[in-house]
């Protein structure tokens, strides 16, 4: 089905893996369109409940292969390949992990930043690699960054362009936890099915509204939140914690 990346789902998780390993899954025009092919798939299908995007081989990906043609525009690499590509991981109402199992630089680590989790190997390291060939980070790495570091520290890690490892960048918050890497897939696994068994409606509304939050002021946030909690409130999942919460059960949500 694909050419540049691994697609399959089960146990509600659809699995993204970037799959050019001898390129350290460096981005091309082709895995831009499959991923978000792949991100839209994900999105439309109401038995996904959870997306686990890692890469294959020792690196989650080393950011955009330099090997193409000379002198590229690249404003419209952006605008036609990853900027969609963002958008599409911003805008799917479903928890998006990285599963950061290698080096992410450049874009690989704009690519996680973009998710709403990093789950990182102990193995797996971060680099704003942009400046060591003159450019300027993207792929929503200005915007993402700062909200999860500060300024300050982003602005570090930008213009320095050094390298930091997983456990530099949990103490940072740019990861959700680390993990050895010889349990690094199971850990992954099991985080990604208790997400998936989590009500998906409410994770779905919790993202978008949280994302117009930084663009918003406090009374467009309470509307916000008013409307957020009157679609929640008409779940089935709603309904579902409320009576086990009565009835002093474990709920068990379906993502409606």
């Amino acid at each position: 089905m694909f050419e540049t990346i691994m697609y399959e789902t089960r146990a509600g998780v659809a699995w993204i893996t970037l799959n050019r390993p001898d390129k350290l899954n460096a981005f091309t025009r082709v895995m831009h369109k499959e991923m978000l092919s792949a991100l839209k798939t994900a999105g439309k299908d109401e038995e996904v409940r959870a997306v686990v995007i890692t890469g294959a081989g020792r690196a989650f990906c080393s950011g955009q292969d330099l090997g193409g043609s000379d002198n590229p525009d690249y404003g419209e690499v952006l605008r036609q390949g990853y900027n969609p590509m963002v958008q599409a991981l911003v805008s799917i109402e479903k928890p998006v992990i990285a599963a950061v199992n290698g080096v992410a630089a450049g874009a690989g680590m704009s690519l996680a930043l973009a998710c709403d989790f990093r789950v990182a190997s102990d193995k797996a390291s971060f680099i704003e690699a942009f400046i060591h060939v003159g450019l300027v980070p993207d792929s929503g790495n200005l915007y993402f960054l700062p909200r999860l570091v500060g300024h300050a520290k982003a602005m570090e890690l930008a213009v320095l362009g050094e390298k930091i490892s997983a456990e530099q960048a949990k103490e940072l918050g740019l990861v959700t936890k680390v993990v050895s890497d010889e349990v690094f897939v199971q850990e992954v696994e099991t985080f990604a099915v208790r997400l998936a068994n989590m009500p998906t409606k409410a994770i779905g509304l919790i993202k978008r509204y949280m994302n117009k939050s930084w663009e918003s002021d406090l009374n467009e946030v309470l509307e916000y939140e008013a409307l957020a909690q009157k679609t929640a409130g008409s779940t089935q999942d709603h309904k579902e914690g409320v009576t086990a919460f009565m009835e002093k059960r474990k709920p068990v949500f379906t993502g409606k």
